[in-house]
């Protein structure tokens, strides 16, 4: 058969580090060894049966046979308006300043394609969602890191950033609660943010993957309740996370009304938006009840709970996570973040992931998801005990 080489395009796209990680889980788990799943982002959780409900009664609806509107069903948009109003107190028009996505990942790799020209800034937070490079390598930009450290609360530092840089940027992506660190963002942060963008003409795009999950009584708060945010960004929304409706694909973009414009042009010649049953299944969800969100975040905190106390009675000193379903873990003296993870893999069968996955300064920690019941994070804490490493 012959082979056909593939498009330069096709050759600058990052690897996928956690592919070998995922071969290794694959092995361990056909040699029939029971292996407890810390390392991915998926949740376990189903979809709220409500939400199900609604999906199921729709699809019998013809009207959603046929393509949907490029752009989106308008009755989604307003439902999200209504849903930012409602949660942040932000006024959004449905038209302008709204767009549809097949997910919030298909978004954070399309902009860098609306926005960057080859050769073009954009400024990534390290560590970092990996697929902000793959949106960079598409366009053919580069990539200018801004270090999160935990002294900084994985805050950037932006008066450690190079001038250079941040006067060549024509972009900045932030995510708060934050993947993979488990930071969160202050509000004197985000007016910091919008001040710097608006002063080296930055579009700022706030990954908000983790919305509704915040701890100890703390609401995340929305990038565009900032004074200014939607003047020069926009935030990305994914109900992948609030409803547990991953496999959905479902997600939107809300602000900056020249940015969602390019957002939206870009998909009228990609595709045909969602299939209209999920729309309205989609803003059943955002405007529906809301006890099963509640329930998931005390869900996720009791995950957290039992997780950091049975690490810490293991020898372990973490510190509980303030927000996402991630735990941030500092690794053992010794270690690099890769062999640690190596090292619970094989002789423990737990994984985690390594934090040079997530960019260099994610060396010297693992992340760990609370993506799995009570009782299989107490035996994950457990095995990690009986190697006797602290």
């Amino acid at each position: 058969m012959r082979t056909f080489e593939p498009s330069k395009t096709l050759d600058r796209l990052p690897e996928q580090f956690f592919a070998n990680l995922v071969k290794k889980v694959q092995q361990l788990s056909e040699e029939g060894h029971d292996v407890i799943n810390l390392g991915q982002g998926n949740p376990d959780l189903p979809t709220p049966s409500h939400v199900v409900e609604e999906l199921k009664e729709s699809a019998n609806n013809p009207l959603y046979h046929k393509y949907s509107p490029f752009r989106g069903q308008p009755f989604l948009k307003e439902a999200i308006c209504e849903f930012y109003k409602r949660e942040y107190d932000v006024e959004l028009d449905p038209e302008t300043e709204v767009a549809i996505l097949g997910g919030a990942k298909t978004g954070l790799v399309e902009l860098s394609q609306c926005l960057l020209n080859p050769g073009d800034t954009a400024l990534l937070p390290d560590p970092g969602y990996p697929d902000y490079m793959s949106g960079i390598a598409l366009a053919n930009a580069k990539a200018s890191f801004m270090p999160l450290k935990k002294e900084h609360g994985f805050m950037p530092k932006y008066s450690e950033l190079n001038e250079a840089d941040l006067c060549e940027a024509k972009l900045m992506f932030l995510n708060y609660p934050n993947n993979p660190t488990a930071g969160t963002a202050t509000e004197d942060f985000f007016k910091e943010t919008v001040a710097l963008a608006d002063k080296y003409d930055l579009c700022v795009c706030h990954d908000f993957a983790y919305a509704a999950i915040g701890f100890d009584g703390k609401k995340p708060r929305s990038f565009l309740e900032t004074e200014g945010a939607k003047d020069i960004g926009i935030e990305m929304y994914t109900l992948s996370k609030t409803y547990n409706m991953a496999g959905w694909r479902v997600g939107f973009a809300v602000g900056n009304s020249s940015v969602i414009e390019s957002l939206n042009l870009i998909q009228d010649h990609m595709y045909v938006s969602l299939f209209g049953a999920v729309q309205q299944a989609a803003a059943h969800a955002l405007l529906g009840p809301q006890d099963e969100v509640r329930s998931l975040v005390k869900t996720y905190e009791k995950r957290r709970n039992v997780l950091i106390e049975h690490l810490k009675e293991a020898g372990w000193h973490v510190e509980a996570p303030k927000g996402t379903f991630f735990a941030w873990l500092a690794v053992p003296k010794g270690y690099t973040s890769q062999q640690f993870a190596d090292l619970l893999l094989e002789q423990a069968h737990v994984v985690v992931a390594p934090g040079v996955g997530f960019g260099e300064y994610g060396e010297g920690f693992v992340r760990v998801g609370l993506v799995a019941e009570e009782h299989r994070l107490r035996e994950a804490a457990e095995r990690i005990k009986q190697l006797g490493l602290f």
